[in-house]
């Protein structure tokens, strides 16, 4: 079973706290339309990765260069909270004024040995995460190695270990998210419906990956309007022909639509911009002007501020 003993001295009892919680995917009152703009960093590590240059030796470019594209949040992974790096993201995120609400995790919940594993390196990703600021995980549940179909069984475990990362999670004051690709909509999004349905709405909220719903061979506006009431987080990308585009724009998925719904619904939740580049993608500017027209489009379709 679980490792229970790993949970900080808190004053109130486990269910205390989770009776204090608000709804999922309520992160403030309900008072009007007010997300949250943020930029996360896959991208810089797919060019850090193919120009051979490790994360450690970048940071500050990776920071500065978020920073003077005008955001002021931006969605962390995992490594950046090694022992060996933490100290130092923290501390150029300092420099550059920057927030890290969000750090992304994911590992395999779908068997006892495997999840338990995974819950643990989660934790302990997220103490070191807060320390940063960091306020919730963003989780994806790691599919089956071969990308099989997890069986009824697996899918209740995934469920329940997925539970239990996110009470352990509320006891740190942090909210669990659950991100997804196009593997969790494969017949008609059953296990991500599985997960909407079997998971505690308390501690579970939602972060829908727009395009991976698209290429999962789902309507976006369908899942969106699905997670409403847990939906904390939204990333977004685009695409032409099926091709990601170097910056977030008009594309294959109508994000005046998704617009449109999140002012209807009084949106307060996190707009993350995740750039994804492939072979076939057309880059004519640099990263970081990529990120700026990224972060405008946002701004306009939006109608926010960085």
């Amino acid at each position: 079973m679980l490792a229970h003993a790993i949970v900080p001295s808190v004053a109130l009892s486990r269910r205390e706290f989770l009776a204090g919680l608000p709804a999922a995917g309520a992160l403030a009152p309900e008072t009007g339309y007010a997300p949250m703009l943020a930029s996360q960093v896959y991208v810089w590590r797919q060019q850090l990765s193919a120009e051979k240059k490790p994360l450690s030796d970048n940071l500050e470019r990776i920071f500065s260069g978020t920073a003077r594209a005008g955001f002021q949040r931006v969605e962390l992974d995992a490594s950046f909270f090694k022992p060996e790096l933490a100290e130092e993201t923290a501390r150029r995120l300092r420099r550059h004024k920057l927030e890290v609400p969000i750090v992304y995790n994911g590992g395999p919940m779908h068997m006892r040995e495997l999840a338990e594993a995974t819950w643990a390196e989660t934790l302990k990703m997220a103490e070191a995460a807060k320390t940063a600021g960091a306020a919730a995980v963003n989780f994806n549940a790691s599919p089956k190695p071969d990308g099989q179909r997890k069986s009824d069984a697996e899918l209740k475990t995934q469920a329940y270990y997925i539970d239990q990362l996110a009470e352990e999670l509320a006891l740190r004051h942090m909210h669990l998210f659950l991100h997804q690709h196009a593997l969790e909509m494969a017949e008609n999004a059953r296990e991500w419906r599985h997960l909407l349905a079997n998971t505690n709405p308390a501690t579970v909220s939602f972060c829908v990956d727009v395009d991976w719903v698209l290429r999962g061979k789902q309507d976006p506006m369908t899942i969106i309007e699905e997670a409403r009431r847990r939906l904390a987080s939204l990333h977004l990308r685009n695409s032409v022909n099926g091709v990601w585009t170097e910056a977030f724009g008009p594309g294959d998925i109508d994000y005046q639509n998704v617009a449109d719904y999140l002012k209807a619904t009084a949106y307060r939740g996190y707009l993350v911009v995740e750039l994804a580049y492939v072979a076939e993608t057309r880059k004519t500017r640099s990263l970081e002007d990529n990120l700026k027209e990224s972060r405008r489009y946002a701004e306009k379709i939006f109608g926010l501020n960085a």
